[in-house]
């Protein structure tokens, strides 16, 4: 179903990180804010993603605001936003869609996570989003809203997550700690908890298809997210319409995460 916009994104400007292609949650947020009105500046991991990303943001923008940004490293993530602030003439609001792990370490027993494989996954999916934070804030001086992706496993087992789950459980607790830093500058934090997806980071998880096609059939709305299910909550998340709710996980999963047991 085709959902027309209204345009409350005019005059709004923002970062997307971490589109991968046309499948990305991040994606889907980025046409969604693209529809209402808003300027877009986007980042990329490596060339194998700039390859596929640059020109997706080309047919829907009609620019070049892209820029590689690998977010273990402090200064590409510095230059990221601040070339976005300049080219866009300001920043309202940025989208974080990043989350690692070596795959090999999401199949088996989570107590058998390597150190290294632990620090790295932590890095990217949790640490690089404070580091987002604290640099962009600066910039964003009428206020704005920052908005991190998370996923059930944050709070409930999920096989074959791992992990991820950890990650994404300290990237929860981080938007509620930035979101009381960063309030009296206006500056809201919230995250987006999207049920299972069709997307590249998706079809790392061994039990991806099973557990998409479970939730699916198990969820009050019995049936699947798409991406312009997550893109009209992100929309909501960043813009005015919710100038006054910050430091909260928003599911958007047909209701799966309120549910006890099977559908009978």
């Amino acid at each position: 179903m085709t959902i027309a916009l209204p345009t409350i994104m005019n005059g709004k400007k923002g970062l997307i990180m971490g589109v991968a292609n046309d499948r990305s949650i991040a994606w889907g947020i980025a046409r969604t804010l693209h529809a209402a009105g808003a300027s877009l500046f986007f980042t990329y991991q490596n060339d194998v993603y700039g390859s596929r990303v640059a020109p997706l943001v080309k047919e829907l923008t009609g620019t070049d605001n892209i820029v590689p940004c690998a977010v273990e490293r402090e200064s590409d993530v510095a230059s990221a936003i601040k070339t976005a602030h300049d080219k866009l003439g300001g920043l309202d609001f940025v989208v974080h869609s990043l989350a690692f792990s070596d795959k090999a370490e999401l199949d088996g027993r989570f107590v058998n996570t390597s150190r290294d494989n632990f620090l790295k996954s932590m890095e990217i999916s949790c640490y690089s989003f404070i580091l987002t934070a604290r640099l962009a804030a600066p910039l964003m001086t009428n206020g704005g809203s920052i908005l991190t992706l998370s996923y059930e496993g944050a709070s409930r087992v999920m096989k074959n997550y791992n992990v991820m789950g950890v990650c994404k459980a300290a990237l929860e607790s981080s938007v509620r700690y930035l979101a009381d830093d960063l309030g009296a500058a206006n500056i809201r934090v919230n995250a987006l908890s999207a049920g299972p997806m069709k997307t590249l980071a998706g079809s790392a998880v061994a039990s991806g298809r099973a557990t998409f096609n479970w939730q699916g059939d198990n969820n009050p709305l019995r049936r699947n997210m798409n991406l312009d299910d997550i893109g009209g909550s992100a929309l909501y998340l960043l813009s005015d319409l919710s100038r006054s709710v910050t430091g909260e996980v928003h599911f958007v999963d047909g209701g799966y995460n309120i549910v006890g047991m099977m559908a009978m």
